[in-house]
């Protein structure tokens, strides 16, 4: 009996719904806040608009749109009168508030809110330059792990490179059956190491295609070594200047940043009621530097001019961070909350919404709708930070100048090489091809190893 009667109700609401709906346009307010509704010419788009469209077909409602004529979002002065959205609600002139509506117990005693369309909390922007954490200075940091990785390729290939050139070219080692071969593979890799530490580290190859090598890593060294302390000096000089601010705790317990918040909005609302020790500081540094914004565009602008941290609820500030990629916004979030739509008290719109809006959330389109607006711009993070890591594209010329250094190293030597095999083809009435196969089972083969053992041993005796 108890669920018929329960049936009989929802369904008497709903015809009342549907007659109220059917009788006139609901008139709807709204407050011009990137991007729940911003003008394009002279209508209206954004998140609230588009999630009013869709409310509209659900429910098969007529409405009319317009801005609330004071630019609040409604709070209640101390002779109990409220203004923005809530007033208009409460004085008759709106049927419903569709916009970032935060939904508090004040504001429920007055109007009905419904199910909220989404969550968000309470947050703070500023700068990236402002928001670096600090950290003890490593050897490794001037350079990014991709960087360490090609200077080791680089390293590797350049010794490897010069232990060949030795082997190939006469010039550097001419009787592979009677002469030591110096630059053996451990003493090319001690002889880079050399020129990396601004060294020498003898001896010093004597054929043009070992000089070449020789000469381009030099180059390489004295530049990397340039970028490395250059890089060193900007972290040094960078840290210096930041001020590393990642929670709230850490904004009220410093006096170089200046922060506020909008004026008479329900997140200065919050901080003025908390019983929370570090809430109340900040409400007092606002109270006695007056640091309120009249709104959220002001508190951005503030914010990318510096030494700013605008106080706001996360969703809005999430839309500045994706729109300006100098701020970034804290970690931690406080006071979550919702935004929900306002009706008058004991309208049978606000049952019916709340079904619209949960049927949207379990469909996708709410996150749809998130996603469309809040899409972010910043292709790629260009930081401002002079103290980034050197990436291996900051240098890339500098590892194509060595490539190519390696590669007329290694070629100059095959030219010596096969040079020599034309003269020795000539007199000996050979084929080159067959010299040329012969000097190279010489200088790799086991001939060339035993005689570099043999001479080995006797510069040890």
């Amino acid at each position: 009996m108890k669920g018929c009667m329960t049936l009989v109700f929802y369904v008497a609401a709903l015809t009342v719904w549907v007659v109220t709906a059917d009788a006139k346009e609901l008139s709807i307010t709204t407050i011009k806040d990137d991007p729940y509704a911003m003008s394009r010419g002279s209508e209206l788009e954004g998140y609230c608009i588009d999630l009013l469209a869709e409310l509209s077909k659900k429910l098969g409602f007529k409405y009319k749109l317009h801005l609330v004529k004071d630019n609040r979002y409604g709070v209640m002065d101390s002779s109990g009168n409220w203004n923005g959205m809530i007033g208009e609600i409460v004085r008759g002139e709106a049927d419903l508030a569709v916009a970032p509506l935060t939904l508090t117990a004040v504001r429920e005693q007055f109007v009905d809110m419904t199910t909220p369309f989404m969550q968000t909390g309470i947050g703070f922007i500023l700068r990236k330059d402002l928001a670096t954490e600090e950290s003890t200075f490593s050897p490794l940091s001037p350079f990014s792990t991709e960087m360490w990785v090609g200077i080791l390729i680089a390293f590797l290939l350049t010794g490897l490179c010069i232990f060949l050139v030795g082997r190939i070219s006469p010039t550097e080692w001419a009787e592979p059956d009677t002469e030591v071969h110096n630059f053996t593979l451990l003493h090319s890799f001690w002889y880079i190491t050399g020129a990396l530490t601004l060294q020498g580290a003898g001896p010093h190859p004597k054929a043009l295609s070992g000089r070449v090598v020789s000469a381009i890593w030099w180059l390489f060294a004295v530049m990397l070594l340039a970028c490395y302390f250059g890089n060193i000096n900007s972290m040094l000089h960078s840290n210096n200047k930041h001020v590393s601010i990642t929670t709230f705790e850490e904004l009220a317990n410093q006096d170089v940043i200046d922060y506020g918040t909008v004026e008479s909005a329900s997140t200065m609302l919050f901080f003025k009621n908390s019983n929370n020790p570090v809430h109340r500081r900040i409400y007092q540094h606002m109270e006695r530097k007056k640091s309120y914004v009249s709104n959220v565009a002001e508190g951005i602008r503030r914010t990318q001019e510096g030494n700013f941290a605008f106080i706001g609820e996360a969703a809005s500030l999430d839309l500045a961070v994706a729109r300006y990629c100098e701020i970034t916004r804290s970690q931690e979030v406080t006071s979550m909350r919702a935004y929900s739509i306002a009706a008058t008290l004991g309208s049978p719109l606000v049952k019916n919404l709340s079904v619209a809006i949960l049927q949207l959330s379990e469909s996708g389109e709410l996150t749809y709708l998130r996603d469309k607006w809040w899409a972010s711009s910043c292709v790629r993070d260009h930081s401002n930070h002079t103290s980034q890591a050197l990436q291996p594209h900051d240098v890339r010329g500098l590892f194509l100048l060595l490539g190519l250094g390696l590669g007329v190293g290694l070629l100059l030597a095959l030219l010596e090489l096969l040079s020599r095999a034309r003269n020795q083809a000539k007199d000996g009435k050979k084929s080159c091809c067959s010299v040329l196969t012969s000097e190279l089972n010489r200088r790799f083969g086991s001939g060339g190893e035993s005689s570099e053992q043999d001479g080995s041993e006797k510069s040890k005796a």
